[in-house]
């Protein structure tokens, strides 16, 4: 079957030669647009491939971006979770905290009354780790702590203990004078708390502070900074 461009071709009275030249022509022209279409796709084909290797580079400097700001801010900040109830009512199990590993180094200040902490122990975890604890501190070096008839005495003076569980200390400690480079620390909850009261905390050495507690994420009706209860005493 002839194609309708050659009946358009013969139907106009061109015959012989000039027929097949025009024919002929016909053919070259397409050939000559096909390649030309052909030569479009290949260039388009690279051009897209150049753009999306670009995306590709793009989104590994940003996370690389992003891994490194990580990194930077865990060498000042330490996230924690709450795992037991001494520090109640004020902290609670599952409590989501952040610890500034820096507060007491790389700005060179020191526990004081108030900091909640937290520290290392030579009490061992199920996995054999030391287990770390979170407390309040009482006294910092050169006071001296007294507890007696369920109160603590900081330097001859009753302390407040209203934002305490019960409001009340166990066990008896006389005139304890806190050594340089150590704290003296409390739980919240004082009835059931193991701490610098118990031989197996004790006095805690600021080698073994890991930070102190500066803000709590979770849960969210509680998110913000860290209280003192002693500030501005």
């Amino acid at each position: 079957m002839r194609s309708e461009k050659f009946q358009d071709l013969e139907n106009s009275g061109v015959q012989g030669d000039e027929l097949r030249n025009k024919i002929v022509d016909e053919l070259n022209a397409t050939d000559a647009r096909r390649e030309e279409a052909a030569g479009a796709v290949k260039e388009a084909k690279p051009a897209k491939a150049e753009e999306e290797e670009g995306g590709i580079i793009e989104w590994v400097k940003g996370a690389a971006i992003a891994v490194v700001i990580a990194v930077a801010i865990l060498q000042f900040i330490k996230p924690t979770i709450v795992q037991q109830r001494s520090m109640e009512p004020n902290f609670e199990t599952n409590d989501y905290l952040f610890i500034s590993k820096q507060s007491y180094k790389l700005f060179h200040g020191e526990p004081k009354l108030g900091d909640v902490i937290v520290f290392s122990t030579e009490m061992k975890t199920a996995e054999g780790d030391n287990k770390l604890l979170i407390k309040r501190v009482i006294g910092v070096p050169g006071d001296e702590i007294s507890i007696y008839g369920g109160k603590v005495y900081l330097n001859g003076e009753e302390l407040d203990d209203s934002y305490t569980k019960e409001q009340t200390t166990t066990g008896d400690i006389d005139r304890l004078v806190v050594p340089s480079d150590t704290v003296f620390c409390l739980g919240d909850n004082r009835r059931i708390s193991v701490d610098s009261r118990d031989d197996s905390v004790g006095l805690i050495s600021y080698d073994d502070i890991l930070g102190k507690v500066i803000f709590r994420l979770l849960p969210l009706n509680k998110i913000g900074l860290i209280d003192n209860p002693y500030d501005g005493d």
